[in-house]
């Protein structure tokens, strides 16, 4: 009786993070549910962000901004395991090349990710993630930018749950806090494949939030695959409303410097 009470509690918080929040996406280098996995000390990574959007907007969020149709996104993401709690990162440059063929520089960013050490061999996990960006007009309206993204992640036997409760800022003050949530629900088949539904959000400022119905929606099915000295995430987003964009493949390919295994 018990184990069917779990498994009832386990399978009505999944149904509540792939419902409960409206996702929404826009265009970005980085399309990510942040798992509190952290590079030993010591250790190098590289990790290669690519986003493209065969089917998308045609219209910039804002004047003088990236169109999303048929733009290519990316950024190389190097990370440095700095203690048991504690990994460095830097992404440079964020860059696009555009439906007419013109590559673009939008960006760079620093971030530091703390997190519970091990967090994949226990239950219940947690961390935080900073980001601190310099971009370009075409890119954001701010020239500088922030991000706060808390970590809130539990193992149930195969199956993963996660949140990023994401806060942006762009230095305009506390009350224009821009709150933008990602979820992601993971089956992990065996030590190398893993399957997983993404859901992304973005409600507007914490002091006015948006309704649903006015943002845009995004789900990703994703596909993980991990060997010894990296791994591949493959995966495949679709606009639900027509503020979103109908068709997005994203794909990350992570690779441990420091192990010299190809």
């Amino acid at each position: 009786m018990c184990s069917s009470n779990s498994n009832t509690r386990q399978w009505l918080f999944l149904s509540w993070l792939l419902a409960g929040g409206t996702p929404a996406f826009a265009q970005t280098d980085e399309i990510q549910v942040y798992d509190g996995e952290l590079a030993a000390p010591g250790q190098f990574t590289l990790t290669l962000h690519n986003n493209f959007t065969p089917k998308g907007r045609r219209e910039a969020d804002f004047p003088g901004g990236v169109i999303a149709a048929h733009s290519l996104s990316g950024v190389p993401e190097f990370a440095y395991g700095v203690t048991g709690w504690f990994e460095a990162g830097a992404y440079l440059p964020v860059y696009t090349r555009t439906a007419d063929g013109h590559f673009l520089f939008d960006s760079a960013k620093l971030r530091a990710l703390f997190a519970v050490p091990h967090a994949a061999e226990r239950k219940w996990f947690y961390g935080v993630n900073f980001e601190l960006s310099y971009n370009t007009p075409h890119w954001e309206t701010s020239r500088y930018s922030a991000e706060m993204r808390p970590i809130f992640g539990v193992h149930l036997g195969r199956m993963t749950l996660i949140v990023n409760p994401i806060l942006d800022w762009s230095f305009d003050g506390l009350s224009n806090l821009d709150f933008s949530p990602a979820v992601r629900a993971a089956y992990t088949v065996n030590e190398r494949w893993t399957f997983s539904l993404e859901h992304y959000a973005d409600y507007g400022p914490v002091r006015h939030l948006q309704a649903s119905g006015d943002l845009a929606q995004t789900a990703f099915a994703v596909v993980d695959y991990s060997h010894g000295g990296g791994g591949v995430e493959f995966g495949i987003g679709h606009g639900l409303n027509r503020a979103g964009d109908d068709l997005v493949i994203k794909l990350m390919l992570n690779h441990d410097l420091s192990s010299g295994s190809p």
